[in-house]
C-alpha cells in the first residue's frame, strides 16, 4: 500500500490517494480535484472509490463530482442526510478497493456522524512499499490533538467532546500500533481543537503514547480542558456543511474575463469589495483608494473568507497567475465566479486616487511610542501576551467595529504582519491614518518591548 498526500496549506488540510499500485481510494478530496486525478495519472493507478470521513466544515468537498465524473462509489456515512447519490456506509462495514481492505469505524466527536477508515493491504509481503495498515482519521485523532467539537452547535459541544474522548480510544483499539496515521485536519486548520505537534507523520502507537486525548484518563477533565481551549474559527465555516450536504458542483477555475476600467470605477464608487493581490509591501507603497490588501499565500483564503462579508461580489486585481491562484483558493470555500482586472492595479484606473501608508517594525514602535496600537490577533492570542495598553479588535471583527478605533494615527500589528496588512487596508479604506507594523509578534520582546497578560493600561501605552 502506498499513500500519496495532497496538501492544501492555505486551509491546513490534507487529502489522500491510497493505492495498491493499480487501484486507488481517495479520502477527503478538496473541491479542486484536478490535483487528485493528476496524481493518479502520474502514479498510473485507477481511482475506484472516494470516501469522506465527514461532511466538512472548513472547505467544500470535491468528492461528489469526482465520484460522479469517474462513475465510482462515493462512501459517505449512511446517517448523513444528503441530496446526492452515495454508497452509504456504517460502523464495522468492510469495503474492498482492489486489494485494499477498508474498515469503517464510527468516530463521532468532530461531528455526530464522523467516520474513520482503517485500511489494510491484503497483498503478499513485498508486493508494495509503504505501510501495511493505515488509519485515515479525518477530524478525529490528529497529530498531538483531536478535531474541535464546537462546529455543530453550542448545545452539542459538551456531548460531542465526550464522544471524541471515547472515539479516539475506539479507533486505536482496532488498529495496530504500527499503523500509519493520516488525519485530514491538524496542519493549520481551525478544525483542530488545539495546536498539533507540527509533525509531518505519525503512527497510532506514537499517538497512543503522547496524544493528550489518549493519555488523559479523566474524561471530565479532558472535556473541560478541550472546551476551555477552543478559540474563534472562521465565520464562513457555517456555510460549508450545508454546501457539502447538498452536493457541490465542480468548480470553474478559469481566469475571469477582465472588467473594463468603467466597470472597475463603478465598483469602487459603489463601495464594492475590490481585492488587490500584490504583496502587502507593494500595496502599502501605493494602491487604488478603496481597495483591500489580501496577499496570496498560506493565509489568503482563510482571512478573506473570514473578513469580507460572505458571498458578496468580489473583484480581484493582480497578475494572471495571482488571479488564477485566488480563483482556485476561493473555489475551495465555495466562493465562485469572482471578477478580475489583470495587470498592475495602479495602471488599471487612470485618474483614480492612489493611497499609501507607512510600514514600520518593532524598533520604530519602541522609539516612537505611538499613542494608539491596534492588535488584530484573536482574543486568545491577545490574552496569551500583548503590548501593554494595546487595543484588541480581531481582524475578522474590524469591518464592523472600525468606529471603536479612536481617532488619530493607528499603528496596527498581528502575529506575523499578514493580518495587520489586511487591517491597515481596512482602516485606509475607511479613511483612517494607518501604520502597518509588518513584523512577527514573537520578535517584539527581542526588540526591547514589554509583553504582558495584564489587560489594564492606557490604549497604546508601550513600556
Amino acid at each position: 500500500m502506498q499513500v500519496e498526500t495532497i496538501e492544501t496549506p492555505s486551509l491546513g488540510d490534507r487529502s489522500y490517494l491510497v493505492h495498491d499500485g493499480v487501484v486507488a481510494l481517495v479520502v477527503d478530496p478538496q473541491r479542486d480535484t484536478d490535483r487528485v486525478t493528476a496524481a493518479a495519472a502520474r502514479l498510473g493507478v485507477r481511482i475506484a472509490a472516494v470516501a469522506e470521513t465527514h461532511l466538512h466544515n472548513d472547505y467544500v468537498t470535491g468528492g461528489v463530482h469526482l465520484a460522479q465524473e469517474l462513475g465510482v462509489d462515493y462512501l459517505v456515512n449512511a446517517a448523513d442526510t444528503v441530496d446526492f447519490t452515495r454508497r452509504p456506509v456504517a460502523d464495522g462495514e468492510v469495503v474492498e478497493v482492489g486489494r485494499l481492505r477498508v474498515r469503517v469505524v464510527a468516530t463521532p466527536g468532530h461531528t455526530h456522524t464522523h467516520l474513520s477508515y482503517v485500511v489494510t493491504d491484503t497483498g503478499g509481503p513485498g508486493d508494495s512499499a509503504g505501510p501495511g495498515e493505515a488509519v485515515f482519521s479525518g477530524g478525529s485523532l490528529l497529530f498531538g490533538s483531536v478535531g474541535r467539537t464546537d462546529l455543530v452547535s453550542p448545545a452539542d459541544t459538551d456531548g460531542l467532546t465526550h464522544d471524541q474522548f471515547h472515539s479516539v480510544r475506539a479507533l486505536v483499539s482496532v488498529a495496530t500500533d504500527e499503523a500509519a496515521l493520516f488525519p485530514t485536519h491538524g496542519f493549520g486548520s481551525f478544525c483542530s481543537s488545539g495546536p498539533a505537534t507540527g509533525a509531518d507523520s505519525s503512527t497510532v502507537g506514537e499517538q497512543r503514547r503522547s496524544n493528550h486525548a489518549l493519555t488523559t484518563t479523566d474524561e471530565d477533565r479532558f472535556v473541560a480542558e478541550l472546551i476551555a481551549g477552543l478559540a474563534a474559527y472562521p465565520t464562513y465555516y457555517v456555510h460549508m456543511g450545508p454546501a457539502n450536504a447538498h452536493g457541490p458542483s465542480a468548480p470553474d477555475l478559469a481566469v475571469p474575463a477582465p472588467l473594463s476600467a468603467d466597470e472597475l470605477r463603478d465598483r469602487l464608487a459603489g463601495g464594492g469589495w475590490v481585492v488587490d493581490l500584490r504583496t502587502r509591501r507593494a500595496f502599502a507603497d501605493g494602491h487604488l483608494a478603496g481597495t483591500l490588501s489580501f496577499e496570496p499565500g498560506a493565509s489568503f483564503v482563510t482571512y478573506l473568507g473570514w473578513t469580507v462579508p460572505w458571498g458578496e461580489p468580489l473583484t480581484l486585481l493582480g497578475s494572471e497567475d495571482d488571479v488564477a491562484t485566488a480563483v482556485r483558493e476561493l473555489a475551495r470555500i465555495g466562493w465562485d465566479h469572482p471578477d478580475a482586472v489583470l495587470g498592475d492595479p495602479l495602471q488599471a484606473l487612470p485618474g483614480h486616487p492612489v493611497h499609501s501608508y507607512r510600514r514600520a517594525g518593532w524598533s520604530e514602535v519602541l522609539t516612537e511610542e505611538p499613542a494608539l496600537v491596534l492588535d488584530v490577533r484573536r482574543t486568545d492570542e491577545y490574552a496569551a501576551g500583548h503590548l501593554p495598553g494595546a487595543l484588541n479588535i480581531p481582524l475578522h471583527e474590524l469591518l464592523s467595529r472600525t468606529e471603536e478605533v479612536p481617532d488619530g494615527q493607528v499603528w496596527v500589528h498581528c502575529g506575523s504582519g499578514y493580518r495587520a496588512g489586511v487591517a491597515a487596508s481596512v482602516l485606509d479604506r475607511a479613511g483612517r491614518d494607518a501604520v502597518h507594523v509588518d513584523a512577527a509578534f514573537d520578535e517584539a520582546v527581542g526588540a526591547g518591548l514589554t509583553v504582558t497578560t495584564d489587560a489594564r493600561g492606557r490604549p497604546g501605552t508601550v513600556v
